[in-house]
């Protein structure tokens, strides 16, 4: 069935912003004479978030002050490097401008918090062009519930068996499957080494940006 609308995922779905973690956390690590961190290894925890990018390069236990002292400065540090290194994955504009020319609404939801996520859209000239964000600010249960994505459809005045989410994470095929939507599983995001998202139970599963453009225009 042709979607009505499209949600995505952020991180690791629409933009690789891993250059710009490891950047931040790398200039941290330099100023305490502390060894680089890699992109890989880095990588491998942008999807659980600046806690958990912390504790994988400082070593630093989440409960303690220490780390959130860490977050505070890493926050900081990002919110001045936002898009210094991050890019689009190749593919996407196209992929956007395709929904575009085919009026086919399009929206994110993430658990980016928006002051970063707005920038981040405004920067690309995606802001406006995305018909509704969803972040950690808008609702009360964060994904794999499926509220976030309720609230975009919800907007869109567009049953949600009508939509499609696209993500990099498990939790976001959940989040998707819990709304009734058509799920589709990115690998090329933002996957630990343990992760198989052939278990995801994703309705469709891509391993680079051009297989999911390719996917979608099989569907327009």
């Amino acid at each position: 069935m042709k979607p009505k609308a499209i949600l995505f995922d952020l991180d690791g779905t629409l933009l690789n912003s891993a250059p710009d973690f490891v950047w931040v956390i790398n200039l941290m690590l330099k100023q305490r004479t502390l060894p680089p961190i890699t992109f890989e290894h880095i990588k491998q925890q942008v999807s659980d978030g600046a806690s958990a990018m912390i504790e994988a390069a400082f070593d630093s236990p989440l409960d303690g002050l220490e780390h959130e002292d860490l977050k505070r400065e890493f926050l900081q540090g990002y919110a001045k490097a936002l898009n210094a290194e991050s890019h689009l994955y190749d593919g996407i504009n196209e992929l956007l401008r395709l929904l575009d020319e085919n009026s086919i609404p399009w929206g994110i939801v993430t658990n980016k918090p928006s002051i970063y996520a707005q920038a981040i859209l405004q920067h690309f000239n995606l802001y406006q062009r995305c018909a509704t964000l969803v972040c950690p600010e808008h609702v009360e249960k964060p994904k794999p519930d499926p509220q976030g994505l309720i609230i975009c459809t919800n907007k869109l005045s567009i049953a949600p068996q009508n939509c499609w989410y696209i993500g990099d994470h498990e939790r976001d095929v959940k989040a998707g499957n819990a709304a009734d939507m058509t799920t589709v599983a990115c690998t090329y995001g933002y996957l630990k080494q343990t992760d198989n998202a052939q278990l995801w139970e994703a309705n469709h599963v891509v391993d680079t940006p051009t297989a999911l453009l390719t996917l979608i225009k099989t569907q327009l």
